[in-house]
């Protein structure tokens, strides 16, 4: 790998509105060239949106889905991407020939490759179908990426994979915080009265943005995904209304020793930059760890408990998060 300037954003996408999400999207890698940025990370579902994805019906879903690559919002991206000579990851919903629904996770790059990531932990809606492969390749800026979607990151093992199939940086694009649960251990709704009235009182939400609904969950577990793999990890998340929740933003770049680069706790559309020192990777924590490794000992990781449920009954029983 060697150094490189990349780009975390946060959004507030509007509702199944292609269009005006990738109007934002053309907007921040416009910004983000300028400030000779080479890879850009947009949050999960940012072209279709996400929350109200749960409440719409198979058909209505299909309206808003689009085959992956050949459908106009992945050329929209790669043409963004050779015209800016940037790497460029954003999600949305893909259709397959076999009519089966993906949170997808597209990266096209200037030298004309793409690629995509589904969902493998998917949970938004009924009909989506969950993806079983890991994402992890080559770019054209000699760095090799990975990508994990939301809960995807959630699971330990997703990462530690993706680490060991050599990634050294982690898109992880989430729509997450401010979420609804009756565990008061996790997040939490944030009050919209306090998103509504920003612009007069910013602090207030700021604040909120910053404690345990946000930043302040995001820091129990984010870092240690970058410190005990060895990785960079660019988080984008969504902010703001997303259908009856509020998201809570918090884009951050993280480095191999879990050190937060650059972050933003700003109630609104932002993007945060840094430059990564490739000569961080080699001797991080992470990787020395991993180095020590005992595989023969890991047999129980592959067991089935008996436990196993599927992510969706997880995600919305009535304990939360």
């Amino acid at each position: 790998m060697k150094n490189i300037r990349v780009a975390a954003v946060q959004y507030e996408h509007a509702p199944s509105d292609k269009s005006a999400n990738l109007e934002k999207i053309r907007q921040f890698v416009a910004q983000a060239a300028r400030h000779k940025v080479e890879i850009i990370s947009f949050p999960e579902c940012c072209i279709t949106g996400y929350w109200h994805l749960r409440h719409l019906t198979r058909e209505q879903l299909a309206d808003v889905a689009e085959p992956v690559f050949d459908g106009p919002s992945s050329q929209a991206l790669m043409s963004l991407a050779r015209e800016y000579r940037m790497t460029i990851g954003a999600g949305l919903i893909e259709i397959t020939k076999e009519g089966n629904f993906h949170n997808a996770y597209v990266v096209a790059m200037p030298d004309g490759n793409q690629h995509c990531h589904r969902k493998i932990h998917a949970f938004v809606s009924q009909y989506l179908t969950s993806g079983s492969d890991y994402t992890v390749f080559d770019s054209p800026h000699e760095c090799r990426l990975g990508v994990l979607t939301c809960y995807d990151n959630n699971i330990g093992e997703n990462v530690r994979i993706t680490a060991l199939k050599g990634t050294e940086i982690l898109l992880a694009p989430h729509q997450t915080g401010g979420c609804r649960s009756n565990n008061p251990n996790t997040m939490g709704l944030v009050d919209r009265a306090l998103w509504d009235n920003r612009h007069n009182d910013p602090q207030a939400i700021e604040e909120e943005l910053r404690g345990p609904k946000g930043r302040g969950w995001l820091l129990r577990w984010l870092p240690t995904r970058a410190h005990d793999n060895g990785i960079f990890l660019i988080f984008s998340n969504g902010v703001g209304v997303d259908d009856d929740e509020i998201r809570t933003g918090n884009s951050m770049i993280i480095d191999p020793y879990g050190r937060v680069l650059a972050e933003t706790c700003k109630a609104g559309d932002d993007i945060v930059i840094a430059d990564l020192d490739a000569s961080l990777l080699d001797q991080s924590t992470g990787r020395r760890w991993i180095k020590t490794r005992r595989p023969e000992l890991y047999h129980p990781l592959t067991t089935p408990t008996g436990l196993e449920r599927d992510t969706r009954s997880v995600r919305f029983d009535k304990k939360g998060i």
